[in-house]
């Protein structure tokens, strides 16, 4: 099913029978995905009594608790009030859902600390004076174990400063990428990116999103995007989340 757009003077197409999910699933297993020093995600049937939700232990229903934290675990988005003394939550703050998005790949920069670093100018290289509502960050190399890594204190690339306040001098209010922050593992509690990006405490964007933890396939091109951000009705700083993307043809 095709779609027309219409957006900032130009048009576009979109086949809707084609999704493209960049979202990792969460999992109950040791082999999913973890950031942020957490255990594993955890499934459990409730049992009351001699009543048990599994129906393979004689239950009449799966009836579940799950256990899972939505930074650590898999793909999410985040407001302001990841970093707001203010309780702001993702559910607040994302009204909507569609958007035009352009999807880049980078090569992270090594430092001379040892870091690997999205810096302004690999971002101003990609866009190459493009101006969607939306950025979607492909990090190389990308196999597909990125979909299980185990991140904690393994100081992942991260997004420079002046790449963030870059990327919202264009115009973009949604920043996706495959990593598990947009900042340093460890930055002694500044989070200099989240903060430019949010422009938070004093000039407080509450529209604008982060969703990290995604993952691209190799064999989706760069190009630009209909991106629909799916959350969950959390009043929460964040919400696991379910990017899907659409080709857009002119």
């Amino acid at each position: 099913m095709f779609v027309s757009i219409n957006h900032k003077n130009k048009s576009y197409k979109a086949d809707l029978d084609k999704p493209i999910d960049i979202s990792i699933p969460l999992r109950a297993s040791e082999e999913n995905l973890s950031a942020w020093y957490v255990k594993p995600p955890r499934f459990e049937p409730v049992r009351m009594g001699d009543w048990v939700g599994d129906v393979n232990q004689g239950g009449s229903v799966n009836f579940r608790d799950i256990f899972f934290n939505p930074h650590g675990h898999g793909t999410h988005t985040e407001c302001v009030g990841h970093i707001s003394k203010e309780p702001y939550t993702i559910n607040q703050c994302l009204k909507k859902f569609f958007f035009i998005a352009e999807l880049v790949t980078v090569l992270p920069e090594e430092m001379s600390n040892g870091d690997h670093v999205i810096t302004k100018k690999a971002i101003a290289n990609v866009l190459d004076g493009k101006k969607p509502e939306a950025i979607i960050i492909r990090t190389t190399s990308n196999p597909v174990s990125k979909m299980n890594a185990k991140y904690s204190n393994t100081n992942p690339p991260y997004l420079e400063p002046e790449a963030t306040s870059f990327i919202i001098s264009q115009g973009i209010d949604h920043l996706l990428i495959d990593m598990p922050s947009v900042d340093r593992e460890q930055d002694g509690g500044k989070l200099l990116s989240h903060h430019a990006f949010w422009e938070y405490p004093n000039n407080t964007q509450l529209q604008r999103t982060i969703t990290e933890l995604i993952y691209v396939p190799n064999h989706v091109m760069d190009g630009s995007f209909l991106l629909n951000l799916q959350i969950a009705s959390f009043e929460n700083d964040a919400s696991p989340s379910k990017p899907v993307i659409y080709q857009l043809v002119h």
